[in-house]
């Protein structure tokens, strides 16, 4: 019986486990642009993101990419170094473990216009 009883629990927070993952749209209904200058800062002031949630970057291919890159490549928009890059105009990206991340779009300009996101991964 205290088997079972196991089993079950571990079924159930394995359930709850995915059903608390999140999806976050970059920007919400705006997406990842620069027109209207959208705070992604302020965004992602709002959220609190955690391990196996996914973002969404949502965007015109021909304006736009999205580049993973280090804090430092952050505050200074270099695009030499990207961890990985990302050019489909949607792509989901998984945040896989806690920590900082950071992302830009490569296009020149945009990053030091504002077109970059932090964020902080927490555990579950």
């Amino acid at each position: 019986m205290a088997l079972v009883l196991l089993f079950v629990t571990v079924v159930l927070f394995s359930v709850c486990e995915v059903s608390m993952n999140a999806v976050y749209r970059v920007g919400d209904s705006a997406g990842w642009t620069m027109i209207d200058h959208p705070d992604y800062k302020r965004w992602a002031s709002t959220k609190r993101f955690h391990v196996w949630d996914t973002l969404i970057f949502t965007y015109l291919t021909q304006y736009h990419d999205v580049m993973e890159v280090s804090h430092h490549d952050y505050v200074h928009c270099k695009t030499n170094s990207a961890k990985a890059v990302y050019h489909t105009g949607s792509d989901s990206v998984s945040l896989t473990k806690p920590g900082e991340f950071y992302f830009i779009c490569s296009n020149d300009g945009h990053c030091s216009a504002g077109q970059k996101l932090h964020i902080k991964v927490h555990h579950i």
